[in-house]
């Protein structure tokens, strides 16, 4: 069994992007779904860097996005605080639409109606972006509109399902016999 990937030529080609905000998630559910990808050979994507608050998402994680087949977005609870996690997301969108490519939310003990909303946690990092970005208030739309864009997505809440057999059915759906 392998993974529709694109051409081996093809550099910073990935399978599954992995997006999501390591303070909450890197060291335990991120770490136990990338290794449970790889296992299955699903080249996968994750940014293993510690990244700049505040710094503008790089060319090399803009490749990776553009060219993996597949996008998971973890949405957590302090997934929203993060301009880089937000410009990741509102880069996955838009080659959802202009690329075809497949995006799966993960709600990760978050409420996706808050996602959605801009409820909780996710109202208030968006009211603090405003506050701080009173001459960019463009961008905290574009933030705020693929927020709700992500939440319109099927995708799992981790709050209803074990997440032993969330693990289990994104690594499973990724996978197809090669023709």
């Amino acid at each position: 069994m392998a993974f529709a990937s694109c051409s081996s030529s093809s550099q910073g080609c990935y399978d599954v992007f992995l997006s999501f905000s390591g303070e909450d998630t890197r060291n335990n559910f991120i770490a136990h779904l990338y290794q449970e990808l790889r296992t299955k050979g699903i080249n996968t994507f994750i940014d293993d860097e510690k990244l700049e608050r505040g710094g503008v998402i790089s060319p090399a994680l803009v490749t990776a996005i553009e060219n993996s087949m597949f996008s998971i977005i973890v949405l957590s609870e302090n997934c929203a605080s993060s301009k880089w996690c937000l410009e990741e997301l509102v880069k996955v969108l838009e080659c959802m639409k202009t690329r075809g490519r497949r995006v799966l939310p993960i709600f990760y003990n978050v409420d996706p109606s808050d996602v959605k909303k801009h409820r909780g946690k996710f109202g208030a990092a968006l009211a603090e972006h405003e506050k701080n970005l009173t001459e960019n208030m463009e961008r905290v739309q574009i933030w705020k509109d693929a927020l709700t864009q992500v939440a319109n997505l099927s995708g799992w809440d981790s709050r209803n399902k074990e997440v032993k057999k969330l693990k289990a059915y994104f690594s499973t759906c990724f996978i197809y016999k090669r023709q």
